[in-house]
């Protein structure tokens, strides 16, 4: 492992190795899924940390949220929706209407506007991990506004109010219609946006930090503690284990630790030296497809047990996650190639074809 220098790249600067932290993020999730699915033991020490790599989920919005922030102010909001829209929606609607078509009752309205969580019953069957989904199109939504405000102050400030905010969020597991959202046939309030500013805090932090110098810390390190994080947030005295409805305080403890760790895997990449593994053109690829491998594992999933003749919650971990990778790797590279990377790259030529534009009629009036 490396030593991690902590000597920040310019806000603008692309930081290749969050790319391959994409990919190996996107691949804990799936891993996560296959390990419930196949009914590995959450009570052992291997199960109790799979479980808990659902915490992968709060690495994506940490990077989301740094990335996004560091980068705030350089373009019109408009523009900004634009971009996020095209990086979002298309590879999305194909995943969903894919699952929709062999679930044609499924509550398909809700899922392709993304607004599932908000509705009774609107998770569905194979599309179920869209939740944290919905959650990052909210913050997407409100960041413009976010920048409005906070922007008027300097980095301290800044600090305060994000750290302020994320504090208070903690709060809302303990709101009465929260608590009880699932005994009054409502949607599970318990994982709607305002519970994860933690979550996106640990990013927009890290983007305030860069060009701040720290001590040196061996990778090794930054990903012991976050296992072991993982491995703690998995033990029963922490918080139910698999789909059991935690407590508000059993809910603030496990969002308090997906804060961790997150904070220990992805502080240390962006904003400290390139990683050489991270970087490795494999890792790389993974990362550009790391959105539409997490768009299809679970589909993918859904049909792997039928396509073995196996059960759910009937094991043979390795075989499914191994068949499931197998598949939603060369689907994610379709889905990215076709989808994903030609929406990219029409909408980035835009702002080109409408100079050209421009300058088209500017010529012809002066002639």
């Amino acid at each position: 492992m490396s030593h991690q220098s902590y000597a920040a790249p310019s806000a603008t600067g692309f930081i290749s190795s969050l790319e391959g932290l994409r990919a190996i993020a996107a691949l804990g999730v799936l891993t996560t899924h296959v390990a419930f699915q196949t009914g590995v033991d959450p009570a052992g020490t291997v199960g109790s940390i799979l479980a808990r790599f659902d915490f992968f989920v709060a690495v994506f919005f940490a990077l989301s949220a740094f990335l996004l922030w560091r980068r705030r102010g350089h373009q019109p909001a408009g523009r900004y929706y634009l971009k996020r829209a095209a990086r979002i929606l298309p590879a999305y609607w194909v995943t969903v209407v894919s699952v929709l078509l062999f679930i044609p009752t499924g509550p398909w309205l809700a899922n392709l506007t993304l607004t599932q969580i908000y509705v009774v019953g609107g998770l569905m069957t194979g599309l179920t991990h869209l939740w944290s989904l919905c959650v990052e199109v909210a913050f997407y939504l409100v960041l413009p506004l976010v920048v409005v405000v906070l922007d008027r102050f300097g980095r301290r400030a800044r600090v305060g109010w994000i750290v302020g905010a994320s504090a208070l969020s903690l709060g809302w597991a303990y709101l009465p219609v929260v608590e009880t959202s699932l005994d009054q046939d409502l949607p599970n309030l318990q994982i709607w946006p305002p519970a994860y500013v933690c979550w996106f805090a640990v990013g927009m932090l890290a983007a305030e930090f860069e060009g701040v110098r720290f001590p040196r810390v061996p990778t090794v390190v930054w990903w012991a503690l976050s296992l072991t994080t993982a491995w703690i947030a998995g033990q029963e005295w922490f918080g139910p284990l698999g789909l059991t409805h935690p407590t508000p305080g059993e809910f603030v403890l496990r969002v308090l630790a997906g804060t961790a760790f997150a904070t220990f895997i992805v502080v240390p990449y962006a904003l400290g030296s390139p990683s050489r593994l991270l970087n490795t053109g494999w890792m790389r690829a993974l990362g550009k497809w790391s959105y539409s491998i997490f768009l299809w594992h679970l589909p993918v999933l859904t049909i792997v047990f039928p396509l073995l003749g196996l059960d759910l919650f009937s094991g043979d971990f390795l075989l499914v996650l191994l068949a499931t990778t197998a598949i939603t790797l060369p689907v994610a590279t379709v889905s990215y190639t076709l989808i994903e990377e030609p929406v990219m790259r029409w909408v980035g030529s835009w702002p080109a074809r409408t100079r050209a534009q421009q300058a088209l009629v500017t010529s012809a009036t002066q002639e």
